[in-house]
């Protein structure tokens, strides 16, 4: 007669797994950074490098982006991007609606850059940033403020971690701001946690 192996009462849960490099290959769009409205002339520019603790670029990182519309509807336009009536795909966005989303890969610098309108919240104007890259068990949330000001989330915190979450604005390019992500080490960004 065998024996059967006894099975544990309570099962322990599976560890994450790293969510990268994979997702890259079908996670970014065509014109994911694209969503202002081409030609729209309040477009603003955000741009940047996502570096890991030892200050190299991370090639790979998808960056995710949503934000408040400039009159502060947080609702965006479902069905702005076309699909490929044949494949299925995406052929981008339609070029007229502002989605609030945006999703953008980082080139081989761990640069990445963002086309978008003004966030219309109340308080200090920001965008949500959400970082999957790889190494990463779960994807870091943080934020983007395109102003300084009085805000509770950014008076809670002393003035070295307040500035990672300031996007400067380029004073050799108008209406275009720099917003660079330190995943850990010196300097390393503020990342949220939701619960």
């Amino acid at each position: 007669m065998t024996s059967v192996p006894s099975v544990p009462e309570k099962l322990l849960p599976t560890p994450s797994h790293t969510v990268g490099p994979f997702y890259g290959y079908a996670l970014p769009f065509p014109e994911g950074e694209q969503v202002a409205p081409k030609g729209h002339p309040d477009t603003i520019a955000l741009h940047g490098y996502v570096l890991d603790g030892d200050g190299e670029p991370v090639p790979d990182a998808v960056l995710e982006f949503w934000q408040a519309a400039p009159d502060g509807s947080l609702t965006g336009a479902p069905g702005s991007l076309r699909r490929d009536p044949t494949t299925g795909g995406h052929l981008g966005r339609n070029g007229t609606d502002f989605t609030g989303f945006g999703r953008v890969a980082t080139d081989a610098d761990g640069h990445y850059a963002l086309f978008t309108l003004p966030p219309g919240n109340a308080g200090l104007p920001y965008v949500s940033v959400c970082v999957f890259a790889r190494g990463l068990l779960h994807h870091l949330f943080t934020r983007a403020y395109l102003a300084d000001g009085p805000d509770p989330l950014l008076d809670s915190l002393p003035a070295e971690r307040r500035a990672t979450l300031l996007a400067l604005p380029q004073e050799d390019a108008h209406r275009t701001y720099r917003f660079d992500i330190r995943l850990q080490g010196e300097g390393e960004t503020v990342f949220l946690e939701f619960q």
